[in-house]
Order: C-alpha cells, then structure tokens, then sequence
C-alpha cells in the first residue's frame, strides 16, 4: 500500500556513504561510494509524487524525475533507467558533478520542511546499477542520410551527439585531445569521477553508432568551412569549451612552480602524474600548496594538491565563504581533508628564491563592501594587511577564456567581447548550419548547463537538417 505524504515526510534523507576523510586525503579513489539498494529505494519513497512536479524545470536535460524516482521506489530498476536515458545521455556523470541542490533539488517542495529528496544520489544510484545490470536499447532509427560535425567531446558535445543519433544522423565526434571527455577527463580529478565512468558513457554513445575521432584540432587539422565544404557535413555543433587559463597578472607569475588549474588539472587527471613514473607525465610535488579561486575548480586543485602530500594545502580566496560558488558538498569534504581556508584573502605577488623557484605567496586581507555586477559584495583591501603564506607551488584558479584557435580561422563567426561565440534563440551562429553551446558560448559554466546546451541544440539541428531551418 502507498505510503501517505505525511508518512514520507517522516522519513530522513538517506546519507551518502564515502571514504574516511583521513584515509582519502592520501588516495585519488572515488569519496563517494554510492548509495546501497534499501537506502536509495527508501530515499525514493521520501518523494511526495507533486502533481505538479518543479524539479523537473529545474533539470537542464528535462529528466521526469519523479517518473524515474518512483520506478526506484517499486524496484523497477529497467523502468528507472530507461526514463534516465530517456533524457539523459551521460546520467552516470550528472550523478556524481551536476550541482543538484541549485538545479532540480533547490526547487522540491520538501525543502520547505526540511531536506530536499536527494535526487543526485537517486541519478547515480540509477546509472551505476545500469552499468552493472543493463544496457540500454535504442531502437536504430531510420537513417536521415544528414553527417553532423561535432567539436568537442565534452559534456556538450557529447550530449548532442548522443541526442542525434537517436534521431537518425550519422555524427563524427572531432576531438583535439587523445582522449574523449573534454573537462569530463582533464579538469574533474578521479576522487569525485572516477575515468572509466566517462569512458563507459562514452562506449554507450558510440554503441549508437556516434563516431569518435580524436587528435584531430579544428581551426588547425580542419576548419569550419572546410568541414562544410570539402568533408561533407551538412551540419556543424562547437562546443569546444573555454580552456583559456586566466592569471591574476601579479608580479611573481614567471616564477618555477606556477601553475594554471588547467595544466596543474591536466596533468593530474589525463596525464595521471599522480601515478608517475608509471604514467609518463610529471608534476611538481610540494609540503606547502597554495592555490586561489572560490569555484569548483580552485576546489580540486587544492583537494589534489592534498593528495599529492601538501600539508598545508591552502585555498585563499578574496571573498567570504557565503560568496563562494563551490559546491556545499566540495567545501564540506575539503574541510574534512585537511584543507586550510583562508577567507576575505587575496594574492598580491608570487615571492621566489635566488634560483628562480616559488617560495611563498604576498596577501593582502579584505573586506567586502557594496554588490558588484554579480550581485556579490565586492572585496576591498584592508590597507597595511599585507603577510606571507610560505609554499613551493602557486596555483591559479580564478576562471578560463575562450581559446581563439577556432575562432581566429573563422572570421565569420561573430563573437561578442570576451571572445566566446554569440548565437540566436537556436543555439545557431552567424554561419547557417554551424551551432555552438557550452562555454565557448557561456564563458566557464557547469557540467549541467553545457549539456543542456547540447540537447537544445540537437533539436535545433534536427529541425535544420530537416526543413532547412531551425
């Protein structure tokens, strides 16, 4: 017998088992261990069934949350994972780095009274069991005889290239690095997704017959046009994200043992220098890490910088904690590990020694006074607070640009001032038949929002490649 509202209202939210804080602060394996069957089934049955369900506008990729949910509270667990694939084409992923409790969750109505439903937990618990138990069927669709070109194999890329081919398209992924997944494989370090996750979605996308070429630079291998007119496709998505690292332009910036997130991220996470001399990439190991920024990405770094035997690792960041845009649950596990915050602080100049070597970094402390542009109080510098943080590497995390490769051998392609592409209300740029999403149009975003980009824009291209138009 169904349960009644006030009955599941009584159920807590289920907690997600993870590694002992002082054991993972020394490993690169998964935190999170993924909720066990008779949690996530009773955590599917706190869902109240809303008629009018907001979580779902709350879902970039449009997943019937409640329909997937209640499949996992009768056990229905081939039911749950095709409403999931339904709409989802990487549910494995979301599941572990989409920003639930600001998307779909923030929006359940039993926040009011309390924790939301843990619709995360449910996503991965779905795509995991998938993983092991069942593999999804798409029926082929006729072919519509259309080659769509798809630049980058990022969340967005990916996205619209899965969403494609079940709509019939022959779709060629093109992909500068050696290895498909874009900031899924670079940038998001194995202790919060693991890589085999990414390359198992990646097999599934190409199990539906998605090509997928890497090693292959748009704007140097081919450019847009020459995909066009000489390669053969009819269509053409750009979504090779913003992997432009952006420096403060502090003195100090030249110093041995400066990094940039993307490569201090890179090197840890695609070129695996955790595991050096086995891998063939190394990295610069350091006591004393310091990294800044406020957003996921200043996150991972210093949670690795961690890993890699920093003790201190040391996040400074201009703000307040209230300010921060990283994930609650990032903050709350680099807390555990052992991570030394040092809020309303920020670098002033990178200190090195006679050989040319980082070996500490000038702050100055701050305080926030009125909103700025983003609505958040903007820092100002408390005169005479300078002091010293001593370290051996210096880690940037403050943002990404667009990168102008692509960009600069297409003049065509209008771009708006900080040089990412600007395009119509469908996802299409000033070329016909070219579309773009991700952050080469948004500027540095989450995982979510590009692959929502990526689903919009197949529909898009769907309706071009079919009427001529979008």
């Amino acid at each position: 017998m169904p349960l009644k509202p006030a009955e599941r209202m009584k159920i807590p939210r289920q907690h997600m088992p993870e590694q002992h804080a002082d054991a993972r602060a020394h490993n690169f394996d998964e935190v999170n261990n993924g909720l066990p069957a008779e949690a996530a089934k009773l955590e599917a049955e706190r869902c109240l069934r809303c008629k009018n369900a907001k979580c779902i506008a709350g879902c970039p990729v449009g997943v019937d949350i409640p329909g997937f949910v209640e499949a996992v509270a009768s056990g229905d667990m081939i039911k749950a994972a095709d409403i999931m694939y339904d709409a989802n084409v990487l549910p494995a992923i979301t599941g572990r780095v989409c920003p639930q409790e600001t998307q779909c969750e923030v929006l359940c109505i039993r926040s009011g009274k309390g924790e939301p439903l843990a619709i995360g937990y449910l996503e991965r618990f779905v795509a995991d069991w998938a993983r092991e138990h069942y593999q999804k069927k798409f029926d082929p669709p006729k072919s519509t005889g259309k080659r769509v070109a798809v630049v980058g194999a990022g969340p967005a890329g990916l996205t619209c290239a899965g969403e494609l081919a079940k709509k019939g398209h022959q779709v060629t992924i093109l992909e500068a690095l050696h290895r498909p997944g874009g900031v899924l494989v670079y940038g998001i370090p194995e202790f919060r997704l693991p890589k085999k996750i990414v390359d198992q979605e990646v097999d599934n996308l190409k199990k539906m017959g998605v090509e997928v070429v890497c090693d292959v630079v748009v704007g140097a291998t081919y450019t847009i046009r020459e995909l066009l007119d000489k390669e053969g496709f009819h269509a053409v998505f750009i979504a090779n994200g913003a992997g432009l690292p952006v420096f403060q332009g502090v003195p100090g910036e030249n110093l041995k043992g400066v990094y940039s997130a993307n490569e201090y991220l890179t090197r840890v996470n695609l070129m695996r220098a955790f595991d050096f001399p086995k891998a063939d990439t190394p990295v610069i190991r350091a006591t004393q890490v310091v990294v800044v920024g406020g957003g996921n990405v200043a996150m991972d770094s210093v949670r690795t910088a961690r890993r890699l035997g920093a003790e201190p690792a040391t996040l400074v960041y201009r703000r307040s904690r209230v300010e921060m845009p990283a994930r609650v649950e990032e903050v709350k596990h680099a807390k555990e590990e052992g991570i030394v915050f040092e809020m309303l602080v920020n670098p002033v100049e990178v200190l090195g020694d006679k050989d040319g070597w980082v070996r500490g970094v000038r702050c100055q402390r701050m305080e926030l006074g009125e909103p700025d542009s983003s609505g958040r109080r903007r820092p100002v510098p408390i005169v005479g607070s300078e002091f010293d943080i001593p370290c051996q590497i210096f880690v940037e995390a403050i943002g990404t640009k667009a990168n102008p490769l692509l960009t600069q051998s297409t003049p065509e392609l209008k771009l708006n001032k900080w040089g990412n592409i600007t395009i119509d209300e469908n996802n299409m740029t000033s070329i016909p038949g070219v579309f773009a999403g991700g952050d080469i149009v948004r500027g540095a975003a989450t995982v979510i929002l590009a692959m929502g980009d990526g689903k919009n824009s197949a529909g898009s291209i769907h309706k071009y490649l079919m009427n001529g138009k979008a």
